[in-house]
Formats: C-alpha cells, structure tokens, sequence
C-alpha cells in the first residue's frame, strides 16, 4: 500500500488512507506509538496551517527529525495516507516527532486513537456553520483535545473559548498560553466581539469571560509568549521577561500572531526534549522563526512577470478582515475568487458580516469564483467598484496576473479557488510544490 501511494502520486490525498483504514484500524497509532516525542497537534479555526508549518520547521531547524502532513491532509485519514510515504517496508517511521494539522472535527476521531503529547489550540470563530454549527460546539470539539493531551497544551491567551479549555486539561499536564501586547489586541477581537460590532448589540463586559470552574479570566494568564510589536517584516517576541526583534519572511499580523503560538508550543517541547538532541536557548529559537516561510496561500508570493502576486487564503469573517487590514490595496490590483465546494463551506452568507470599505477607492479588479456574483453583489451594496466578473476561472486568473504586469496583485482565494489559481499559474510560472494534488 505504501508503494501504492508513491507510485499514484497520491502522498496528498486521503484516498490510500481510506483503505488502510479500513483493512489495518491500528496502523496509525502504532506508527505514531514509535517517535520519541511523542505528537504535536494543532487545531482551530484559522492559521492551522501556517502554525503547523511554523512548528515543524522550526523544530527541524533546532535538531529534530520531524513529520508532519500535507497541507490539505487534515483528517485522520489523510495522516495515514502521509505516513504510508514515510514508514519503511518494515513499518518503522524515521523521526523523532509528529507535528500533525487536524481539522477540529478530525482531531475528535483522531485523539480517540492517538493522545497526542502536546496540542496548540489556536482560536475558534465562527466558520463553516453548515459542518460545525454554532461556535461553542467547535470549543466543544477543541475541548476533547485539551482532554486527551498528556505533556502540556498550548492555549490563546486572548480567545475566551480556548482559554477556558484550560479546564479540561488533566491535572498531571501543564498548561502554556501565546499572547498579544494590548496595543495590537484590536486586530484579533474576539468572535463575541466582532459579532456584536456586526449586529450593534453590546459588546461583552470586560473581564465577563470566564474561564471554566471559575478561572481567571482571559487575558490574566500569564504568557509564555507574547507578540509585543509588528513591523514591516520584523516583529517583537516577550519571553521570560525580555524582548527579542527580529526580520521575518511572514507577511500578515495573523502570521506573526501565528508565529508567538509557534514559538510557545516550540518551547514546551523544548523543555521535554535533551539538549543534546535540540537547541532551546532563546536566540536559536527567534533566529528559526525568522527563517519561516508563508505556507501555501497564506501570503505566498508567486513571481508572475517579475511582479509579485500574493495569495490570501479566506474562509471567514475574521479571516477575511485580517488579511484586509494587513495588505493594503493602494497601489496593487486585487481579484476576490469565491468558491463554495465542501472544503470551502456551503454556506456564502458569512461574506456580508466582511466589512469590504477599505477596497472603495482603489476598487476590485476581478472577480471569479463559483459565487462570483453573489460576491460581486456584495461589493456593489458596499459600494467597491468592481471592473470585470469573470466565471471562467482560469481565464480570469490569465487575466488578472497577466495585466498591468509591472503592478503588484494581491489574490484573495477561498480554500478550492485558491488550489485552482496555484493550478492556473503553474502553466504561467514556476510555483513550488504544496504538498497537495500530487
């Protein structure tokens, strides 16, 4: 089975998983029962893939042998099919540790076979309703992670619903929390917050957030790791009461907010793991986050005609607002690609709780995308120009890159769209190897 997956091309797809489920139900936890420290699980609604990624380079870059997954392998069966490229003919897996991406539901299925040592818990928001339901069902879903975890789980300091999470963590593993300087908090609003700025409704009272059984509340833990300060690609870390600056390849404030995560779970690894066998003093650490390079779609920049076009990867209301915020539009062409395929969410009514204003002036230079027109309506009731909507994918995406070719682009892409515009400029340009479609 494993020669099977290299010979089809499939290290990225769960269909050889999905047989191997079915005839060997303990291949997964008894590969994974061979690394000597154990798994690394990261979850949440946004950012699990640049944290992933983030994770497992930098624990490759300090000294360890590392595995992780795909991009677009996050459920359980796609663990397994990126394992059967990996074991050898005799089963053994050639690392030290597994940092494995799951989906919020996925990682319910997957703590059920394998506890993971550690787990980092990014956030949770309101995404893919017609999959999760209601927002406290996915920290439901998180919270059986913090469960099953035996070494130390990671939390966001300044989500309410993961912070509470603190509550369900056994009491022989430890707890570490990532966190943001209060002058940056107005770029992460809670999703109690943001719907609340949606719906004109009052905003929560301060501190009114509770951790479980009567914990401090979010925001007075104290971090083992916090964002102090973003610039133009550099960024400044709080760790054991001293800062550290330092130049990043990462593009975003949700990046480097990503990255304080990456650093917290590095850490607590760190403390587990021998000298001997991985660096953990401070500067080793920042000098591997500055190394650090967006993951697939999440302000990848692809070279078209020697201009660069940056793709952003949207699925939500907060996610959507973020990336906003940290690319402005001035001076760049920017195209919007809607798809409503199952990885992307059924449901396209989140795109009326995105406040879209900041593109007025300079206006949107293309849409496309399954639901091109209900996204061209939204923008025509926020009253952002629109130049061209365009349903045929790749000849709009031509189109697009190839326009105005000194001019910088930005592309702001649904999961599925933005797999097909990779596909798209891999027939104009040279685009590295995601991991995904092989």
């Amino acid at each position: 089975m494993r020669r099977l997956a290299r010979l089809t091309h499939h290290g990225g797809s769960a269909l050889p998983g999905k047989v191997v489920e079915r005839i060997d139900p303990g291949f997964l936890a008894r590969t994974l029962s061979q690394l000597p420290y154990g798994v690394v699980l990261v979850s949440g609604t946004n950012g699990k893939t640049t944290t992933t990624r983030m994770v497992a380079s930098m624990l490759s870059d300090l000294g360890l042998r590392v595995f992780t997954n795909p991009t677009g392998s996050n459920f359980t069966r796609g663990v397994v099919s990126a394992l059967l490229t990996e074991v050898s003919l005799t089963g053994k897996l050639d690392a030290d540790i597994a940092v494995l991406e799951l989906d919020e539901a996925y990682a319910v299925h997957f703590v059920k076979q394998v506890r993971p040592k550690y787990s980092l818990l990014l956030n949770v928001m309101r995404d893919q309703l017609d999959r999760f339901g209601e927002i406290d069902n996915t920290a439901r879903l998180l919270g059986h992670v913090a469960e099953a975890t035996t070494g130390t789980v990671v939390l966001n300091r300044e989500d309410p619903r993961i912070a509470a999470l603190a509550g369900k963590v056994p009491h022989d593993t430890a707890v570490r929390y990532f966190g943001l300087a209060k002058a940056l908090k107005h770029y992460f609003p809670t999703d109690d917050e943001m719907n609340a700025e949606l719906t004109g409704a009052a905003k929560p009272a301060a501190g009114a957030e509770q951790t479980q059984a009567g914990g401090a509340a979010a925001g007075e833990h104290c971090a083992d790791v916090t964002l102090v300060e973003v610039r133009d690609h550099a960024a400044t870390f709080l760790m054991d009461g001293r800062n550290h600056d330092t130049d990043v390849k990462l593009e975003g404030v949700y990046n480097l907010y990503n990255a304080a995560a990456a650093l917290a779970l590095v850490r607590a690894v760190a403390a587990d793991v021998p000298q001997t066998a991985m660096r953990s003093d401070a500067d080793s650490l920042i000098k591997a986050v500055s190394q650090v390079t967006p993951a697939f779609g999440r302000g990848e920049v692809i070279e078209v005609n020697g201009s660069p076009v940056e793709l952003l990867l949207v699925k939500n209301p907060m996610g959507f607002r973020l990336s906003l915020a940290s690319f402005a539009p001035e001076g760049c062409d920017t195209m919007i690609a809607i798809n409503d395929e199952y990885a992307d969410g059924r449901d396209m009514s989140w795109l009326w709780d995105v406040d879209f204003t900041s593109l007025r002036t300079a206006g949107v230079a293309m849409v496309s995308g399954v639901r091109a027109w209900d996204m061209a309506l939204r923008l025509g009731y926020e009253e952002v120009p629109v130049a061209k909507v365009d349903t045929d994918f790749e000849h709009a995406v031509t189109e697009f890159v190839t326009a105005n070719p000194d001019k910088p682009k930005h592309m702001y892409c649904t999961y599925t769209a933005m797999l097909k515009a990779r596909a798209v400029l891999g027939h104009i340009t040279e685009v590295s190897d995601a991991g995904v479609g092989r």
